[in-house]
């Protein structure tokens, strides 16, 4: 390895450690490397101004974001969770059940782990915590393991970053997700019903017939959102691009205007954070366009490419492989670092050997979302503790279950490229 590259690493490595933005941290080493290699420092501007201009796709993330803030802060988490409760909630462990149905439904607006558990996922917590036979650590984990659903069924700002790096269409991706999410959503209530049966968990008391039709009335517009996005991207009435504006619109009209739910001051908020949310995403692109062009420049890549051939490994188990990489990754790591550091160098190996990238982004994308309740840094577990103060360690004690249901799961789709691949090949989505 080069003097550049050692160099590149230490300052990345001094940065992480000083606890500096990450994005800066990856900016800072790339100048390093730049400067330790004796190049013009304007390749700065043109890697990463160049790399962020030339991609419209990157559009799609802060509209995202702005979508789901704007659900959270205004009613239509909770009228979400009212209607779940219409369908899951007398089912053993009820609460439990309606909050994975829940982040299914959330999760074909926003795209966000993160806004999944910091909006209707603390919606339904609140209501678990009010019961006795819910624990605060059987609580959160329930939470957390079901927000990874959240970025894994359309819409998807991971998904929108794979296909920046890899070239892959948007709306193939998107459909790619659904299948794999659903199963995931499965895996997890099935996993609650057999908790909830051992530990004789009571059911919840029914939602008299007479409040129904005002419970389905009041989560008719929201519910409509996910068809309109999936539906117009079947179509090609818009792009990926597009279906992000749409869903950020939807959700201004309806917190705005249809429900009343925001004042100046709070929609001033809802965009003042989704700013600087997009503004974080932004700079850690930005710094991954410089680190990328450092290791395409050290032939990184291509030493990845040439130890997996080496190593004789077939589409199966480079697969493999990859997951148990970015299992270990997500322990520790960001999923936008990895998606943006560590994918570019395993695209080559994917396309020699013949791997769908399709199948090849959903695998990695879900591998990433189990990182997020994976200690010591799983970042679902930390915003779920510091929202409602439950203790790490409880949920690690009662989540192991929901993470070996997500690992089948995970197995399942490595195994079966059908189940991610099925739905992309049969719809034939406008890219």
């Amino acid at each position: 390895m080069s003097t550049g590259m050692w160099t590149l690493l230490a300052v990345m490595t001094l940065g992480l450690l000083l606890r500096a933005p990450v994005g800066l941290s990856m900016l800072a080493s790339g100048v390093a490397y730049l400067i330790v290699t004796h190049q013009e420092l304007g390749l700065v501007a043109e890697q990463t101004l160049g790399g962020l201009v030339n991609s419209s796709v990157l559009l799609a993330v802060p509209l995202f974001i702005l979508a789901a803030n704007l659900m959270n802060a205004g009613t239509i988490s909770e009228r979400i969770f009212d209607f779940c409760r219409l369908l899951v909630g007398r089912l053993r462990g009820g609460l439990a059940q309606v909050d994975i149905l829940v982040s299914v439904i959330f999760s074909g607006m926003s795209g966000s782990a993160l806004a999944d558990a910091a909006g209707p996922g603390l919606v339904t917590l609140r209501q678990m915590l009010k019961k006795p036979e819910y624990s605060p650590g059987f609580a959160g984990a329930v939470v957390v393991a079901s927000a990874t659903i959240g970025p894994i069924i359309p819409p998807s700002i991971p998904m929108v970053i794979y296909a920046l790096v890899s070239g892959t269409s948007v709306g193939a991706l998107f459909m790619g997700g659904v299948v794999p999410g659903l199963l995931m959503a499965g895996a997890l209530m099935i996993t609650v019903q057999w908790i909830a049966t051992k530990r004789n968990m009571p059911k919840e008391e029914p939602v008299p017939l007479a409040h129904w039709p005002r419970l389905i009335g009041r989560a008719a517009l929201p519910l409509s959102l996910p068809i309109v996005l999936l539906t117009g991207l079947y179509t090609g009435a818009f792009t990926p691009t597009e279906a992000a504006a749409v869903a950020a619109l939807h959700a201004l009209i309806l917190s705005t205007v249809v429900y009343h739910a925001l004042s100046w001051r709070d929609l001033y908020q809802v965009f003042l954070e989704s700013a600087r949310a997009s503004a974080v995403i932004t700079v850690v692109i930005a710094g991954a366009f410089m680190l990328n062009y450092a290791f395409t420049a050290e032939g990184v890549p291509r030493l990845v490419a040439g130890y997996v051939q080496e190593q004789h490994l077939g589409p199966t188990g480079f697969l493999l492989l990859v997951n148990g990489l970015f299992l270990v990754l997500g322990c520790f790591l960001d999923t936008t670092v990895m998606l943006l550091v560590f994918v570019p160098m395993l695209l080559p190996s994917v396309r020699e050997l013949g791997i769908d990238p399709v199948h090849f982004g959903v695998v990695v994308i879900v591998n990433m979302m189990i990182g997020l309740i994976t200690p010591p840094f799983g970042m679902l577990l930390f915003v779920t503790h510091a929202l409602t103060g439950i203790p790490i360690k409880a949920m690690l004690k009662e989540g192991w279950p929901f993470l070996l249901a997500l690992l089948a799961v995970l197995l399942a789709m490595t195994l079966l490229p059908n189940l991610v691949l099925w739905l992309p090949h049969w719809m034939t989505p406008t890219p």
